[in-house]
């Protein structure tokens, strides 16, 4: 987009484009997302950026009324393969604040240097600013939802000090962390009611958004003692346990999508409702990016819908389900283990080899095994192979790794097939564009094959348990 198109998109409030792109106000110095209710600006006195950070960079403030730094994240650097959108996955995921920028490069195989200059390139930002940025906004997010100490939410956020902590709070939000916590919809009881809950969350998506598909999908693969999808078709409840950097977590995610008002502009999409229990609250950032993942919160289904829906074949399917997504994965061990031993077989290996949880919630009683622990589960065979390779990195998984790397490193192994890899790619590396063998996947199903694929399946189990099709 040219930077008239970007302004057509603003004055129209068209929410298409939340997190793809951010536009700031110089007279007021204060920077939006492009639904933002707030009166159209001048065209002469607004300033575009790719990235939140790259505004908070130029001086600019975020905006109290749309809270620009809570949108979806872009879905560009969501499927991209390359370095930069690897690294901002990475980012996103919290590998700054644990490793620094050397970790974040070393990942990347690029130096300090190289990813320091692409990233400002094409994001407007380096990835401490970007990384900083994403600090912020988990900063607001405790702040507003919990009663921890200010002093313990600066570094739960993963500031390195305290005063870095107010000083960016006051950059981004021209608001002490003080005042921040005061501004929020409810009173101090309620927050302490809330911190012992659990910390509530809105996961924002862009678009329409095919809960019922997802949810389907979560129940039929749910493997027990870590997950559970509970409540009726319409109103369930999806739980599960996760094994983070610093602790473990319980998660779980409503089912009912909900929608903020339209009135003005383009049906901006909405939020699945969900709430954390984090044994340390440093790693809300990474949970929230892994939750995100499995729900396929990032995508951009008008991208998505507008290729597929010119295929005879899908066209019905994508107008019968607009905005069907392709869950991922919270954990990338995961579909590798329930495409090699199904869920009966995953169940069985929580059992022997997942820790158990010091704490059980209900049906939730452990995590999922760690590669280390399933190295020995199966020796020799693909199982063992597989959680030995991911172990001592030969293979990566994580949300840099390298795709086309990832799927010839799984390749090599003994007993994983093309099916197994193809499952692997799309669930745990989020590749859009996977053909399984075996599925006629033309080209012009580029570059969405995934979605693709998904539409035939869903469409399948509908038809096969009497549903509309």
């Amino acid at each position: 987009m040219d930077e008239d198109s970007r302004y057509e998109a603003v004055r129209s409030r068209d929410g298409r484009f939340d997190g793809a792109f951010f536009f700031a106000v110089e007279t007021t110095g204060i920077y939006c997302r492009p639904s933002c209710p707030a009166v159209t600006p001048k065209r002469r006195n607004v300033r575009f950026f790719p990235t939140a950070a790259a505004a908070q960079g130029s001086g600019f403030r975020a905006c109290r009324r749309c809270r620009p730094d809570s949108v979806p994240g872009s879905a560009e650097w969501n499927v991209r393969a390359d370095a930069v959108g690897r690294a901002v996955r990475l980012i996103a995921d919290g590998v700054v604040d644990r490793e620094g920028v050397a970790g974040l490069a070393a990942r990347l195989g690029y130096s300090a240097r190289q990813v320091q200059r692409q990233l400002t390139a094409e994001l407007g930002a380096g990835p401490v600013a970007l990384a900083r940025a994403q600090r912020a906004h988990t900063a607001r997010v405790l702040l507003r939802t919990t009663d921890l100490p200010i002093t313990e939410i600066a570094f739960a956020s993963g500031f390195a000090s305290v005063r870095q902590f107010n000083d960016t709070v006051r950059e981004v939000y021209a608001a002490t962390p003080t005042e921040v916590r005061a501004a929020a919809p409810r009173s101090r009881g309620a927050r302490r009611a809330a911190s012992g809950a659990g910390i509530p969350l809105r996961l924002a998506y862009r678009g329409p958004y095919q809960a019922a598909a997802v949810f389907d999908q979560l129940a039929r693969e749910a493997v027990p003692g870590v997950e559970e999808v509970s409540g009726t078709p319409g109103d369930r409840t999806y739980r599960r346990t996760l094994r983070l950097p610093y602790g473990t977590a319980l998660a779980a995610v409503g089912e009912r999508p909900r929608r903020p008002g339209t009135a003005g502009g383009t049906h901006p999409g909405g939020w699945l409702d969900a709430r954390l229990h984090l044994t340390d609250p440093r790693d809300l950032t990474t949970a929230v990016q892994r939750l995100r993942r499995l729900f396929d919160l990032d995508a951009d289904p008008y991208a998505v819908d507008e290729r597929l829906a010119t295929d005879p074949v899908l066209a019905p399917l994508v107008a019968a389900r607009p905005g069907l997504r392709s869950p991922g994965a919270a954990d990338p061990l995961e579909p590798a283990v329930l495409a090699l031993v199904g869920v009966a077989g995953a169940a069985e290996l929580v059992l022997r080899h997942g820790k158990a949880l010091d704490a059980p919630c209900g049906s939730l009683t452990h995590l999922f095994p760690e590669p280390a622990a399933l190295a020995g589960a199966e020796p020799g065979g693909p199982l063992g192979a597989l959680a030995a390779a991911l172990a001592d990195g030969t293979v990566r998984l994580d949300p840099g790794a390298d795709r086309d790397d990832a799927a010839r490193a799984l390749l090599a192994l003994p007993g994983l097939d093309p099916a197994v890899v193809a499952t692997v790619r799309v669930r745990a590396l989020g590749d859009p564009d996977v053909a399984p063998p075996g599925v006629d996947a033309p080209d012009t199903w580029r570059p969405w094959r995934s979605y693709a694929v998904q539409h035939l399946r869903v469409a399948g189990n509908a038809r096969a348990t009497g549903e509309p099709g």
